[in-house]
């Protein structure tokens, strides 16, 4: 067997060709999606992850505001910028790029995002609206890998799912989004004695541990879906994800790769929820 290897390129621009399509809708009808994103410190990965996600907005037609502070500003200056964008009408989404300076309080500055702007999906009432069903937003990424599964019609319902990696950002909000569409989901993480005991009995293995070819052949079952949410740097400069992605090409029936696989859907969902946002506000007539 050899796995079909599932184009998160192609995904994404199918994605973002609908979003397009709904933002013309929304001009005509006066209301032009607006992303504000706010940059603290000099990070050259958050520089590009911003640069990148500027771009997705100018293919499709979301206006797009950056703020940039350095990275010795205040609290305060920023909780103040994001409480104005709040009120700002224009705005349907606001974006904080992560990771912040260590003096910034993670939890206070998500929380002062508006869950109806929380386009990131990173607010608690976000999080928590997860756990029975009702969220306004699902973060990006996990909400990429279901729309993944979803275009290339791999069965969810029933499946036995396992998650390795229990991180807030995409582990946890995964598995939840999982149960939702009835799959039975296991997660592992970095104390899971024996891991490969769990993820050879999974249909659907979903990996975000962050560790370079973690997954190796013998830890998973034939035909199993693969997806690799991993992005790793090695020494010689590599790209590769938590997935011996030649290895596990021959056991998998399906599976990602990295890159082009997760990544590139991350964005995508970014502008979706964005575009979805403004649509939310044209229908209430605010």
């Amino acid at each position: 067997m050899v796995a079909r290897v599932i184009d998160g390129l192609a995904a994404a621009k199918e994605i973002r060709q609908e979003c397009k399509a709904r933002v013309n809708k929304l001009v005509q009808s006066g209301i032009r999606p607006g992303l504000a994103v706010i940059l603290v410190g000099n990070d050259p990965a958050s520089a590009v992850y911003v640069k990148n996600k500027i771009r997705a907005c100018d293919e499709v037609g979301v206006h797009s505001l950056q703020f940039k502070f350095p990275s010795d500003i205040a609290e305060e200056a920023v909780l103040k910028k994001i409480e104005e964008l709040n009120r700002d009408p224009q705005v349907h989404g606001i974006l904080v790029q992560l990771p912040l300076p260590r003096h910034f309080d993670l939890s206070r500055i998500l929380l002062t995002i508006s869950p109806e702007k929380d386009v990131d999906g990173f607010h608690l009432y976000n999080v928590g609206g997860l756990v029975v069903g009702n969220t306004v937003f699902p973060p990006c990424t996990p909400f990429g890998v279901l729309k993944l599964l979803q275009s290339n019609n791999i069965k969810i319902e029933g499946q036995n799912v396992v998650v390795v990696g229990a991180s807030n950002i995409v582990g946890k909000p995964m598995a939840l989004m999982l149960m939702q569409q009835d799959a039975t989901v296991c997660i592992c993480h970095a104390k899971t004695r024996d891991l490969a005991q769990f993820t050879i009995l999974a249909d659907i293995l979903v990996v975000a541990a962050g560790r370079p070819n973690l997954i190796v052949p013998q830890m998973v079952k034939t035909g199993a879906v693969v997806i690799d949410v991993g992005i790793n740097r090695l020494s010689s400069g590599e790209l590769v994800g938590d997935v011996d992605f030649a290895g596990v090409s021959e056991k998998a029936s399906y599976i990602t790769p990295v890159p082009g696989g997760v990544g590139p859907m991350t964005v995508t969902m970014l502008i979706y929820n964005t575009v979805a946002s403004a649509e939310r506000v044209f229908a209430s007539g605010e």
